[in-house]
Protein backbone atom coordinates (compact mmCIF):
# COMPACT_ATOMS: atom_id res chain seq x y z
CA UNK A 1 0.00 0.00 0.00
CA UNK A 2 2.75 2.44 0.98
CA UNK A 3 4.76 1.54 -2.13
CA UNK A 4 1.70 2.31 -4.30
CA UNK A 5 1.36 5.76 -2.73
CA UNK A 6 5.04 6.47 -3.29
CA UNK A 7 4.78 5.39 -6.94
CA UNK A 8 1.68 7.58 -7.42
CA UNK A 9 3.44 10.53 -5.76
CA UNK A 10 6.48 10.09 -8.03
CA UNK A 11 4.26 9.82 -11.12
CA UNK A 12 2.29 12.89 -10.05
CA UNK A 13 5.53 14.82 -9.54
CA UNK A 14 6.74 13.79 -13.00
CA UNK A 15 3.46 14.85 -14.59
CA UNK A 16 3.50 18.21 -12.78
CA UNK A 17 7.14 18.72 -13.79
CA UNK A 18 6.38 17.84 -17.45
CA UNK A 19 3.41 20.23 -17.54
CA UNK A 20 5.46 23.01 -15.96
CA UNK A 21 8.33 22.42 -18.41
CA UNK A 22 5.97 22.38 -21.38
CA UNK A 23 4.25 25.58 -20.23
CA UNK A 24 7.63 27.25 -19.73
CA UNK A 25 8.67 26.36 -23.28
CA UNK A 26 5.36 27.67 -24.63
CA UNK A 27 5.87 30.94 -22.74
CA UNK A 28 9.41 31.32 -24.04
CA UNK A 29 8.35 30.49 -27.60
CA UNK A 30 5.68 33.21 -27.38
CA UNK A 31 8.24 35.69 -26.08
CA UNK A 32 10.53 34.84 -29.00
CA UNK A 33 7.66 35.46 -31.42
CA UNK A 34 6.91 38.76 -29.69
CA UNK A 35 10.57 39.75 -29.82
CA UNK A 36 10.64 39.09 -33.56
CA UNK A 37 7.47 41.17 -34.02
CA UNK A 38 9.17 44.05 -32.18
CA UNK A 39 12.13 43.88 -34.54
CA UNK A 40 9.73 43.72 -37.48
CA UNK A 41 7.92 46.87 -36.31
CA UNK A 42 11.19 48.79 -36.08
CA UNK A 43 12.43 47.48 -39.43
CA UNK A 44 9.15 48.57 -41.06
CA UNK A 45 9.62 52.03 -39.58
CA UNK A 46 13.15 52.07 -40.96
CA UNK A 47 11.96 50.93 -44.37
CA UNK A 48 9.29 53.66 -44.36
CA UNK A 49 11.81 56.40 -43.51
CA UNK A 50 14.30 55.50 -46.23
CA UNK A 51 12.26 56.63 -49.27
CA UNK A 52 11.63 59.97 -47.52
CA UNK A 53 15.36 60.42 -46.93
CA UNK A 54 16.20 59.43 -50.50
CA UNK A 55 13.60 61.87 -51.86
CA UNK A 56 14.92 64.65 -49.60
CA UNK A 57 18.47 64.27 -50.90
CA UNK A 58 17.69 63.29 -54.50
CA UNK A 59 17.57 66.82 -55.92
CA UNK A 60 20.88 67.84 -54.41
CA UNK A 61 22.70 64.64 -55.35
CA UNK A 62 21.96 64.34 -59.07
CA UNK A 63 25.27 62.73 -59.95
CA UNK A 64 25.09 60.29 -57.00
CA UNK A 65 22.32 58.21 -58.60
CA UNK A 66 24.23 54.96 -58.02
CA UNK A 67 24.24 55.57 -54.28
CA UNK A 68 20.53 56.33 -54.20
CA UNK A 69 19.75 53.31 -56.38
CA UNK A 70 21.85 51.05 -54.13
CA UNK A 71 19.91 52.21 -51.07
CA UNK A 72 16.53 51.58 -52.68
CA UNK A 73 17.59 48.16 -54.01
CA UNK A 74 18.93 47.15 -50.59
CA UNK A 75 15.66 48.36 -49.00
CA UNK A 76 13.61 46.25 -51.42
CA UNK A 77 15.69 43.16 -50.63
CA UNK A 78 15.45 43.80 -46.88
CA UNK A 79 11.68 44.14 -47.06
CA UNK A 80 11.51 40.69 -48.68
CA UNK A 81 13.62 38.98 -46.02
CA UNK A 82 12.29 35.76 -44.52
CA UNK A 83 13.36 34.91 -40.99
CA UNK A 84 15.97 36.30 -38.63
CA UNK A 85 19.13 35.12 -40.40
CA UNK A 86 17.97 36.30 -43.85
CA UNK A 87 16.78 39.58 -42.35
CA UNK A 88 20.11 40.07 -40.56
CA UNK A 89 22.04 39.60 -43.80
CA UNK A 90 19.82 41.88 -45.87
CA UNK A 91 19.49 44.53 -43.16
CA UNK A 92 23.29 44.56 -42.89
CA UNK A 93 23.51 45.29 -46.61
CA UNK A 94 20.91 48.03 -46.20
CA UNK A 95 22.88 49.52 -43.31
CA UNK A 96 25.99 49.63 -45.48
CA UNK A 97 24.11 51.34 -48.32
CA UNK A 98 22.60 53.86 -45.90
CA UNK A 99 26.02 54.51 -44.40
CA UNK A 100 27.40 55.30 -47.85
CA UNK A 101 24.44 57.59 -48.57
CA UNK A 102 24.88 59.50 -45.33
CA UNK A 103 28.64 59.75 -45.85
CA UNK A 104 28.16 61.10 -49.39
CA UNK A 105 25.46 63.50 -48.17
CA UNK A 106 28.01 65.07 -45.81
CA UNK A 107 29.82 66.44 -48.88
CA UNK A 108 26.82 68.59 -49.82
CA UNK A 109 26.53 71.81 -47.77
CA UNK A 110 22.93 72.35 -48.86
CA UNK A 111 21.98 68.94 -47.51
CA UNK A 112 23.83 69.46 -44.25
CA UNK A 113 21.79 72.61 -43.66
CA UNK A 114 18.46 71.17 -44.85
CA UNK A 115 16.10 70.76 -41.87
CA UNK A 116 14.15 67.92 -43.51
CA UNK A 117 17.32 65.94 -44.14
CA UNK A 118 18.52 66.57 -40.58
CA UNK A 119 15.17 65.49 -39.15
CA UNK A 120 15.09 62.33 -41.27
CA UNK A 121 18.67 61.47 -40.32
CA UNK A 122 17.80 61.88 -36.65
CA UNK A 123 14.66 59.74 -36.99
CA UNK A 124 16.63 57.11 -38.87
CA UNK A 125 19.34 57.17 -36.22
CA UNK A 126 16.74 56.79 -33.46
CA UNK A 127 15.13 53.93 -35.35
CA UNK A 128 18.52 52.24 -35.76
CA UNK A 129 18.92 52.39 -31.99
CA UNK A 130 15.44 50.90 -31.49
CA UNK A 131 16.28 48.12 -33.95
CA UNK A 132 19.44 47.41 -31.96
CA UNK A 133 17.55 47.22 -28.67
CA UNK A 134 14.81 45.05 -30.20
CA UNK A 135 17.45 42.77 -31.72
CA UNK A 136 19.21 42.46 -28.38
CA UNK A 137 15.93 41.58 -26.61
CA UNK A 138 15.06 39.06 -29.31
CA UNK A 139 18.49 37.39 -29.19
CA UNK A 140 18.38 37.27 -25.38
CA UNK A 141 14.98 35.61 -25.26
CA UNK A 142 15.79 33.31 -28.21
CA UNK A 143 18.94 32.17 -26.41
CA UNK A 144 16.94 31.57 -23.23
CA UNK A 145 14.37 29.56 -25.23
CA UNK A 146 17.08 27.54 -26.98
CA UNK A 147 18.84 26.84 -23.70
CA UNK A 148 15.59 25.75 -22.06
CA UNK A 149 15.11 23.20 -24.85
CA UNK A 150 18.64 21.86 -24.62
CA UNK A 151 19.07 21.34 -20.87
CA UNK A 152 18.39 18.03 -19.22
CA UNK A 153 15.74 16.78 -18.61
CA UNK A 154 13.64 19.13 -20.78
CA UNK A 155 15.60 18.04 -23.84
CA UNK A 156 14.01 14.60 -23.44
CA UNK A 157 10.63 15.88 -24.60
CA UNK A 158 11.15 19.30 -26.22
CA UNK A 159 11.91 17.95 -29.71
CA UNK A 160 9.22 15.30 -29.43
CA UNK A 161 6.64 17.99 -28.70
CA UNK A 162 7.69 20.00 -31.77
CA UNK A 163 9.87 22.69 -30.21
CA UNK A 164 12.62 23.91 -32.51
CA UNK A 165 15.51 26.23 -31.70
CA UNK A 166 14.90 29.89 -32.57
CA UNK A 167 17.21 31.54 -35.10
CA UNK A 168 19.31 34.37 -33.76
CA UNK A 169 19.38 37.75 -35.49
CA UNK A 170 23.09 38.07 -36.09
CA UNK A 171 25.52 39.45 -38.61
CA UNK A 172 26.68 36.73 -40.97
CA UNK A 173 29.24 38.41 -43.18
CA UNK A 174 32.60 39.68 -41.97
CA UNK A 175 32.17 42.73 -44.20
CA UNK A 176 29.01 43.69 -42.29
CA UNK A 177 30.97 43.64 -39.05
CA UNK A 178 33.47 46.24 -40.20
CA UNK A 179 32.83 49.89 -39.53
CA UNK A 180 32.90 51.95 -42.74
CA UNK A 181 35.67 54.51 -42.90
CA UNK A 182 34.43 57.97 -43.77
CA UNK A 183 36.89 60.72 -44.64
CA UNK A 184 35.13 64.08 -44.74
CA UNK A 185 38.27 66.17 -44.95
CA UNK A 186 38.36 68.57 -47.84
CA UNK A 187 41.64 67.69 -49.52
CA UNK A 188 42.68 69.75 -52.49
CA UNK A 189 45.09 68.34 -55.04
Amino acid sequence: MMAGIVVLAVLAAIVVWAIAGYNRLIGLRNQVANGWRQIDVQLKRRHDLIPNLVNAVRGSMDFERDTLTAVMEARAKAMGAAGPSDAAQKEGQLSQALGRLLAVAENYPTLKSNDNVKMLQEELSGTENKVGFARQFYNDIATKFNTAQQVFPTNLFATTLGFKPAELFELTDAQERTVPVVDLSRKTN
